[in-house]
């Protein structure tokens, strides 16, 4: 089925997030010539570490993306954890996406995401996007369930290119879920889950055949 996807839609609310989430998935539509969109809503600037240039997350998500061989990005400047005030705003953006584009696949995060600006574009994201294929991604520090409804076997080379793309996110080295180590243990338990050296596990919001 992956092998039929001609153009995704990756909705990131942070730069960051959808390499997260899905970079070794992403590696994996590249190599099978999917086009890709990338969005990142917010550029997070009132959280980037001091001494640091306020934009520098604009910064490492066109090098991290570039790493992962994305070429489509859209970045827009919505406020870090306020997206919520501006719901219909990004509704609009993403009927505009839509409008434009003939999608077959979108990522997005896990309509199980506590987090506030998550949960928004995954909210908005089905609104937009509810007659395709919709999975939603897992990010384990924001889920409090997650439902391993579908899963992508990857290689360890996919799963090093989306070690290489966070990697450019140097202002953000500092989280525990970056680390090379954990991305790696986190592919190789889904990868088990189905008897593959590697996997993403993805919840299934909407299938379209």
């Amino acid at each position: 089925m992956i092998s039929k996807i001609k153009n995704a839609l990756v909705l990131a609310p942070h730069t960051d997030d959808g390499e997260l989430g899905a970079g070794g998935t992403i590696t994996k539509l590249l190599e099978n010539g999917t086009n890709i969109t990338y969005v990142a809503f917010s550029t997070a600037e009132e959280s980037v570490p001091d001494g640091l240039p306020k934009d520098i997350l604009k910064t490492e998500v066109k090098e991290a993306t570039k790493r992962l061989g994305i070429q489509n990005l859209i970045i827009y400047n919505y406020q870090v954890r306020k997206l919520n005030y501006k719901r219909q705003e990004i509704l609009e953006n993403l009927i505009e996406l839509k409008k434009t584009n003939n999608f077959d696949l979108v990522l997005l995060p896990s309509l199980k995401d506590i987090h506030q600006d998550h949960s928004t574009i995954a909210n908005e994201g089905v609104r937009a996007f509810k007659g395709i294929t919709i999975l939603g991604y897992e990010l384990i520090w924001n889920n409090l369930s997650f439902d391993t409804q579908c899963f992508v076997k990857l290689e360890k080379s996919h799963i090093k290119n989306k070690v290489n793309a966070l990697k450019a996110y140097k202002s953000q080295g500092f989280r525990d879920y970056l680390s090379e180590e954990f991305i790696f243990s986190l592919a190789k338990a889904r990868g088990v889950q189905i008897g593959a050296s590697y996997a993403e596990s993805f919840e299934v919001i909407r299938l379209t055949l």
